[in-house]
C-alpha cells in the first residue's frame, strides 16, 4: 500500500502511544573530563548502561560518566536533530551548555524544522 505523507502523518497521529513518547537528549561527563552527547528514553538507565560497558564505545573505560544536562523532546526525530546540533558544537561550546542553553537551541531545532516543512509543502 503507496501512502502519501499527509496520509501517514495523520495515521502517526492516531496510533495508541505516539503522542506519549518522550526521548531526552543528555550531555555527561566522562571521568577524564571528555564529554558525551546522546538520546535516551530512559537517561539513569543509559547512564548506566554506560558505566557498565554497555553503552557507547566511546564511553568505554571513561566512566563514571555524571550527567551534565538534559532536554526533553516530543519525538525522536527532534532528539536525533538536537543531538547532532550539539555534536557540531566547538568543545569549549559544549562546556559552556546549562539546561537554559539546551532549551534554546531545542527552540532553534524545532523553529527550522517546520520552516523546512513550510518550504517542501
Amino acid at each position: 500500500m503507496n501512502l502519501d505523507g499527509a496520509r501517514w502523518v495523520g495515521m502517526l497521529r492516531l496510533m495508541p502511544g505516539a503522542a506519549q513518547e518522550r526521548w531526552f537528549v543528555y550531555m555527561a561527563r566522562c571521568a577524564d573530563g571528555t564529554l558525551y552527547t546522546g538520546i535516551a528514553r530512559d537517561v539513569a538507565a543509559r547512564i548506566a548502561a554506560h558505566d557498565s560497558g554497555r553503552g557507547a564505545r566511546y564511553t568505554r573505560g571513561r566512566g563514571p560518566l555524571t550527567v551534565c544536562a538534559t532536554r526533553r523532546c516530543n519525538s525522536k526525530a527532534t532528539a536525533l536533530r538536537l543531538e547532532a546540533a550539539i555534536k557540531r558544537l566547538p568543545r569549549d561550546h559544549k562546556t559552556r551548555l546549562t539546561e537554559h542553553a539546551l532549551k534554546t537551541l531545542a527552540r532553534q531545532c524545532s523553529t527550522r524544522t517546520r520552516e523546512s516543512l513550510a518550504v517542501a509543502r
